[in-house]
Protein backbone atom coordinates (compact mmCIF):
# COMPACT_ATOMS: atom_id res chain seq x y z
CA UNK A 1 0.00 0.00 0.00
CA UNK A 2 1.22 3.75 -1.36
CA UNK A 3 2.33 5.85 1.28
CA UNK A 4 -1.12 7.33 3.80
CA UNK A 5 -2.50 11.40 2.59
CA UNK A 6 -2.06 11.71 6.59
CA UNK A 7 -1.10 10.28 9.81
CA UNK A 8 -0.75 11.15 13.18
CA UNK A 9 0.19 8.95 16.54
CA UNK A 10 -0.52 9.49 19.94
CA UNK A 11 0.30 7.80 23.58
CA UNK A 12 -2.55 6.23 25.14
CA UNK A 13 -2.40 5.08 28.98
CA UNK A 14 -4.72 2.34 28.60
CA UNK A 15 -4.24 -1.13 27.70
CA UNK A 16 -5.28 -1.77 23.76
CA UNK A 17 -8.31 -3.63 24.37
CA UNK A 18 -9.60 -0.59 26.13
CA UNK A 19 -8.66 1.52 23.07
CA UNK A 20 -9.54 -1.22 20.76
CA UNK A 21 -13.26 -1.36 21.58
CA UNK A 22 -13.54 2.48 21.38
CA UNK A 23 -12.57 2.59 17.87
CA UNK A 24 -14.58 -0.52 16.88
CA UNK A 25 -18.03 0.79 18.36
CA UNK A 26 -18.90 2.94 15.67
CA UNK A 27 -22.50 3.48 17.24
CA UNK A 28 -20.19 5.77 19.80
CA UNK A 29 -17.51 7.00 17.71
CA UNK A 30 -18.94 10.85 17.78
CA UNK A 31 -18.19 10.66 21.34
CA UNK A 32 -14.48 10.90 20.29
CA UNK A 33 -14.37 11.46 16.50
CA UNK A 34 -13.69 14.97 15.66
CA UNK A 35 -16.17 15.18 12.14
CA UNK A 36 -18.17 12.29 13.30
CA UNK A 37 -22.17 13.24 14.39
CA UNK A 38 -23.11 9.56 14.01
CA UNK A 39 -22.89 6.15 13.01
CA UNK A 40 -24.80 3.00 12.72
CA UNK A 41 -23.94 -0.58 11.46
CA UNK A 42 -25.88 -1.90 8.03
CA UNK A 43 -26.50 -4.53 6.81
CA UNK A 44 -26.75 -8.62 7.65
CA UNK A 45 -22.78 -8.26 9.17
CA UNK A 46 -22.92 -5.76 12.48
CA UNK A 47 -19.66 -5.09 14.68
CA UNK A 48 -16.16 -4.81 13.61
CA UNK A 49 -15.36 -8.15 11.45
CA UNK A 50 -14.43 -7.83 7.77
CA UNK A 51 -16.96 -6.99 5.27
CA UNK A 52 -19.40 -5.03 7.51
CA UNK A 53 -20.96 -2.00 6.83
CA UNK A 54 -21.96 1.45 8.77
CA UNK A 55 -23.13 4.66 7.41
CA UNK A 56 -21.54 7.46 8.71
CA UNK A 57 -22.80 11.22 9.47
CA UNK A 58 -19.90 14.11 8.99
CA UNK A 59 -19.94 17.57 9.37
CA UNK A 60 -17.79 20.15 8.83
CA UNK A 61 -19.85 23.48 10.38
CA UNK A 62 -22.96 24.05 8.89
CA UNK A 63 -22.04 21.33 5.91
CA UNK A 64 -22.91 17.71 6.86
CA UNK A 65 -22.76 14.68 4.52
CA UNK A 66 -23.07 10.97 4.66
CA UNK A 67 -20.55 7.87 4.17
CA UNK A 68 -20.94 4.19 3.52
CA UNK A 69 -17.93 2.15 5.58
CA UNK A 70 -16.82 -1.17 4.83
CA UNK A 71 -14.92 -2.55 7.41
CA UNK A 72 -11.84 -4.12 5.53
CA UNK A 73 -9.81 -5.26 8.53
CA UNK A 74 -10.69 -6.16 12.61
CA UNK A 75 -7.72 -7.55 14.32
CA UNK A 76 -8.17 -7.51 17.58
CA UNK A 77 -6.66 -5.05 19.51
CA UNK A 78 -4.43 -4.29 17.02
CA UNK A 79 -5.89 -2.69 13.63
CA UNK A 80 -9.19 -1.50 12.74
CA UNK A 81 -9.66 -0.07 9.43
CA UNK A 82 -12.24 0.32 6.90
CA UNK A 83 -13.10 2.00 3.44
CA UNK A 84 -15.03 4.92 3.20
CA UNK A 85 -17.93 5.96 0.39
CA UNK A 86 -19.66 9.35 -0.53
CA UNK A 87 -23.49 8.77 -0.19
CA UNK A 88 -22.37 4.92 -0.54
CA UNK A 89 -20.71 5.01 -4.24
CA UNK A 90 -17.42 6.54 -4.36
CA UNK A 91 -14.62 5.56 -2.36
CA UNK A 92 -12.97 8.43 -1.43
CA UNK A 93 -10.60 7.34 1.50
CA UNK A 94 -9.08 4.47 3.63
CA UNK A 95 -9.01 4.84 7.36
CA UNK A 96 -7.05 2.62 9.91
CA UNK A 97 -6.02 2.86 13.52
CA UNK A 98 -2.85 0.55 14.22
CA UNK A 99 -2.42 0.11 18.20
CA UNK A 100 0.93 -0.97 19.52
CA UNK A 101 1.01 -2.51 23.43
CA UNK A 102 3.90 -0.20 24.98
CA UNK A 103 4.87 -0.78 29.13
CA UNK A 104 2.56 1.96 29.97
CA UNK A 105 -0.25 1.70 27.83
CA UNK A 106 0.06 1.53 24.02
CA UNK A 107 1.13 3.64 20.94
CA UNK A 108 -2.28 4.46 18.52
CA UNK A 109 -1.47 5.49 15.01
CA UNK A 110 -4.58 6.74 12.31
CA UNK A 111 -3.67 7.10 8.95
CA UNK A 112 -5.82 7.73 6.09
CA UNK A 113 -5.55 7.55 2.15
CA UNK A 114 -7.56 9.80 0.17
CA UNK A 115 -8.57 7.81 -2.90
CA UNK A 116 -10.38 10.02 -4.63
CA UNK A 117 -9.80 11.34 -8.50
CA UNK A 118 -8.93 14.81 -9.08
CA UNK A 119 -13.04 15.31 -10.13
CA UNK A 120 -13.85 14.04 -6.58
CA UNK A 121 -11.34 15.73 -4.90
CA UNK A 122 -12.85 19.06 -6.35
CA UNK A 123 -16.21 18.51 -5.57
CA UNK A 124 -15.28 16.81 -2.26
CA UNK A 125 -13.69 20.40 -1.04
CA UNK A 126 -17.06 22.05 -2.15
CA UNK A 127 -19.08 19.52 -0.36
CA UNK A 128 -17.42 19.41 3.27
CA UNK A 129 -15.45 23.28 2.98
CA UNK A 130 -12.50 21.70 2.96
CA UNK A 131 -9.67 22.71 0.44
CA UNK A 132 -6.59 21.18 1.44
CA UNK A 133 -7.67 18.04 2.67
CA UNK A 134 -4.21 16.36 3.94
CA UNK A 135 -3.57 19.20 6.29
CA UNK A 136 -7.25 19.56 7.48
CA UNK A 137 -6.97 15.43 7.83
CA UNK A 138 -3.84 15.38 10.43
CA UNK A 139 -5.17 18.74 12.36
CA UNK A 140 -8.54 16.76 12.70
CA UNK A 141 -6.83 13.08 13.71
CA UNK A 142 -4.61 14.71 16.35
CA UNK A 143 -7.52 16.40 17.88
CA UNK A 144 -9.74 12.76 17.00
CA UNK A 145 -6.68 10.88 19.00
CA UNK A 146 -6.69 13.63 21.79
CA UNK A 147 -10.30 12.95 22.21
CA UNK A 148 -9.88 9.17 21.68
CA UNK A 149 -7.37 8.93 24.86
CA UNK A 150 -9.43 10.96 27.31
CA UNK A 151 -12.01 8.45 26.52
CA UNK A 152 -9.67 5.70 27.07
CA UNK A 153 -7.83 6.44 30.04
CA UNK A 154 -11.26 7.86 31.45
CA UNK A 155 -12.43 4.17 31.56
CA UNK A 156 -9.24 2.69 32.62
CA UNK A 157 -5.92 2.84 33.36
CA UNK A 158 -3.37 -0.36 32.12
CA UNK A 159 -2.84 -2.72 35.21
CA UNK A 160 0.34 -1.70 36.83
CA UNK A 161 3.34 -3.69 36.00
CA UNK A 162 4.25 -3.70 39.95
CA UNK A 163 7.21 -2.44 41.56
Amino acid sequence: MSPPSASVSIHVSAPPETVYELVTDVTDMSGWNVECESAEWVGPIRGPRPGARFRGRDRNGRRRWSTLCTVTVADPHRVFAYGVRAGGLLDVAIRRFEITPSGTGCHVEQSTWDTRGPVLRLLGGLVSGVRDRAARERADMLRTLERLKAAAEAVGAPPSTGG
